[in-house]
């Protein structure tokens, strides 16, 4: 395993600007997660990585040394692609040993890494098919033993699962957790699904415009989110925001809606002002004894839960409701905020306070 370290990196494409002055430290051993929209630059910063993208500026490190002007070939690096990209016409084994082969790795220690590979992933009784034959998942794990065997010092993987299906993608999150602790080997993962990002993150990357918005372990980006692009980007249903005021004794207050923000919510002496409130559904009680009411707008069952929608005054926000429930539209109920667990966000620049 080893670092990537990106300084002041800069890429330009067909004369627009795609990253923009990028620092980035990635820890040996460890998992992390590029997060964002489509066009965000993501993949563009993987590719980067790689060897694929040149940098206008700045500077790419592998393990320390200086890889920015080097071949994809000499960085030590194994890549899983969206596509698979495998050879049609060669069986899985063939698949997974060709670039051992190019190299001149001597056939008996291709024999054990290929061996060894479709073990980890469940290939034993498949080596011999064509990809014709397999199933998309199936698929999907060759391209990665493909990486695997090559025992690269950094891993790159480029939305590798977004063409499965839910249940596959479900299944191969799993599979790539435990390949990270079974291996302990860097990984950079590329993805526009947050359930990705939470699950499999040591730590998450969030990026729009070319730009780093936040770095955090999955925990400190969701509960604490440095502005509002991230606060919404992540959680589903979203946050729901809500312009109002901050009195001087900084209780938060929009028509209806009165919320006595925890300490912990935003910086110390942030009083008096205007402000945006970010709540989380799950932040949100339907109980008897709240200390707000409002109507019941929708009702969304969702298996295990139910997500109501709740219109307070001229503002609607979302309550997970676990359990038993029976909600339904135009519905008088009462309701209570976590106050704790709130953020408030600046309206003009959107950053935390």
């Amino acid at each position: 395993m080893a670092n990537v370290s990106l300084r002041k990196l800069n890429i330009i494409l067909g004369g627009k600007s795609i990253i923009r002055d990028l620092d980035l430290q990635v820890e040996p051993g460890e998992f992390l997660v590029l997060l964002g929209p489509s066009g965000c630059g993501k993949s563009t910063l993987l590719h980067s990585i790689a060897g694929l993208v040149d940098a206008d500026s700045g500077a790419i490190e592998i393990g320390g040394r200086d890889m920015t002007d080097a071949d994809p070939s000499e960085r030590g690096i194994g890549m899983v692609f969206q596509s698979y990209a495998l050879y049609p016409t060669m069986s899985v084994e063939d698949n997974m040993s060709f670039g051992l082969k190019i190299s001149g790795t001597p056939k008996a220690e291709i024999k054990r890494r290929v061996t060894h590979a479709a073990e980890m992933l469940q290939l034993d009784a498949l080596l011999s098919r064509k990809p014709s034959q397999l199933s998309g998942g199936q698929r999907q794990r060759v391209a990665i033993g493909r990486a695997l065997v090559r025992q690269a010092q950094v891993f790159l993987f480029d939305e590798p699962l977004s063409n499965l299906d839910a249940k596959l993608r479900a299944e191969l999150r799993r599979e790539l957790k435990l390949l990270h602790q079974n291996l302990g080997s860097t990984m950079i993962y590329v993805t526009h699904d947050q359930v990705e990002a939470m699950t499999l993150a040591s730590r998450i990357v969030v990026m729009q415009g070319g730009q780093v918005q936040q770095i955090g372990t999955p925990l400190e980006v969701y509960e604490r989110p440095a502005n509002r692009f991230v606060a919404g980007f992540l959680g589903a249903p979203a946050m729901a925001f809500v312009e109002g005021r901050l009195d001087g004794a900084g209780c938060f207050t929009a028509g209806e809606l009165q919320v006595d923000p925890g300490a912990g919510c935003c910086a110390p002496g942030t009083a008096d002002r205007t402000a945006v409130l970010g709540v989380r559904p799950e932040h949100v009680a339907i109980r008897s004894d709240g200390a707000m009411t409002g109507t019941v707008s929708l009702v969304e069952p969702m298996g295990n839960h139910q997500v109501v929608w709740i219109r307070c005054g001229a503002h609607t926000l979302a309550s997970l409701v676990h359990g038993d429930g029976d909600f339904a539209p135009g519905q008088e109920i009462s309701f209570g905020v976590d106050a704790n667990r709130v953020s408030l966000f600046d309206p003009a620049s959107g950053n935390r306070l």
